[in-house]
């Protein structure tokens, strides 16, 4: 008689792809500046198995205005963060967060009168 072992072994789960500690915190940084402006209202995160995307809406029924995605695959190549505007072009991608997430900033600069 062979012992069979009580819980069959479960199958490998999938990775997804999320956004740490530090890539949230500056994101919800220029996020926090944009409420704070009355341009943005709310957001939605998503945990994709090849990317992560966070998405920023004006109001809470609508398409998102921007998406910051991050997709891992891309590193190597052209940078792994991207902004993605409204109409699905690409309006920033690089290696750095930071750098990347400044389009957003400059947007919204104006002079003050």
């Amino acid at each position: 008689m062979t012992a069979q072992p009580p819980i069959p072994f479960a199958p490998a789960l999938h990775e997804q792809v999320c956004f740490d500690r530090r890539e949230l915190s500056a994101i919800l940084t220029v996020y926090g500046r944009m409420v704070a402006l009355g341009e943005w209202r709310d957001y939605g995160l998503s945990t994709l198995r090849d990317m992560a995307v966070f998405s920023v809406f004006r109001r809470t029924a609508e398409n998102p205005l921007y998406r910051i995605e991050k997709r891992p695959k891309l590193r190597g190549k052209q940078g792994m963060y991207a902004v993605v505007g409204m109409n699905g072009q690409t309006l920033r991608r690089g290696h750095d967060l930071a750098a990347v997430l400044r389009v957003l900033e400059a947007r919204f600069i104006r002079p003050v009168e």
